[in-house]
């Protein structure tokens, strides 16, 4: 679901956004780059390192999401369209593909196992189909402080290969996510498949992890489900089904990324109509042993009780607005 953009005011900034409530680790060759910013005002709340560009993993994969989404929703590209992975470059690690018997899917299905479970054999089949310079214009047109997806995914890196899968910072991912939530990443249609896409993710093991949610079952339920005849660009023809609720009233839709030395967590929770985007990100100097792991995964999840505590007050916020306007006589 849309937050509402009509309050949105990207130049409302009254006073320099507040450091952050907890401290983070350091030492080890820690970095951070932290950001919250409230959605509808567009107001950073709280922000760390904001502009400074770290490894991402697979955060950047979100830009390949987008732009298959900004040129289906435009007409250019099918998502009934059916790609085959032999033709692309096989990787390992994570995702689901590789473990399937199928070697043809369409690329409705592709963005699905993208944002489920970050496939990276996939991710390089949409790369391939969209093309790696046209995903890097896109990103450059969404963000200005650099964050974008450097190469193909590869189980190995050479000398001759981008250092890093992605770099990014986290000003960058808070703006432009709190877009995708607002609507307004590109268009609405676009920002609607980005929005279902990511709100597949099941890992929920740094940031989210302080949400308590079923990582297997936390995402709305589509407003339809798939029948056999497709015909639209964007989304094949549907029939209706059963609405729940969100899961412990909380509206998720994120990416994470992983890799040596490199933790990475961006999104918007939303309760009712209010909603936080956040970006924590954290690269270490990794000798492969786990106590400075274990400190940076125990500070992204007090990063998400902080993204909490956050969505809380600007939901009270919003219900005092609403109150105040209701009790309000009219002139």
């Amino acid at each position: 679901m849309a937050v509402p953009p009509a309050e949105f005011s990207p130049e409302f900034s009254p006073e320099l956004p507040a450091r952050l409530p907890i401290e983070l680790p350091l030492g080890d060759g820690l970095s951070w780059s932290v950001s919250f910013r409230a959605v509808t005002s567009g107001r950073v709340l709280h922000a760390q390192g904001a502009h400074d560009l770290l490894p991402t993993a697979s955060v950047g994969k979100v830009f390949a999401l987008i732009d298959l989404a900004a040129r289906a929703t435009a007409g250019e590209v099918d998502l009934t369209e059916i790609v085959d992975r032999r033709d692309a470059l096989a990787v390992a690690d994570s995702g689901t593909w590789q473990h399937l018997h199928v070697d043809r899917l369409s690329l409705a299905d592709v963005a699905v196992l993208i944002g489920s479970t970050s496939d990276n054999w996939a991710t390089n089949v949409l790369l391939d189909r969209l093309g790696l310079d046209q995903v890097q214009r896109r990103a450059s047109t969404l963000v200005s402080g650099g964050s974008t997806l450097h190469d193909h995914v590869r189980d190995v890196r050479t000398n001759a290969d981008p250092a890093t899968l992605s770099s990014g910072c986290a000003d960058d991912w808070t703006h432009l996510l709190g877009e995708v939530a607002r609507g307004t990443c590109i268009d609405e249609q676009t920002s609607a498949l980005v929005r279902r896409w990511l709100s597949l993710g099941t890992d929920l093991s740094m940031v989210a992890a302080a949400f308590d949610l079923d990582p297997l079952a936390h995402a709305e339920p589509p407003e339809t489900q798939p029948t056999h005849t497709e015909t639209s660009h964007t989304q094949p023809t549907r029939t209706e089904t059963a609405q729940t609720e969100p899961d412990l009233g909380i509206r998720l839709f994120h990416k994470t990324g992983t890799d040596v030395g490199v933790r990475a967590d961006v999104g918007v929770i939303s309760r009712g109509d209010a909603a936080v985007a956040y970006a924590c990100l954290c690269r270490w100097d990794d000798d492969g042993s786990r106590p400075t792991r274990h400190r940076v995964l125990a500070a992204l999840r007090e990063l998400g009780e902080c993204a909490l505590d956050l969505v809380t007050a600007e939901q009270a916020s919003a219900e005092q607005v609403t109150t105040e306007q209701a009790t309000t006589p009219p002139t």
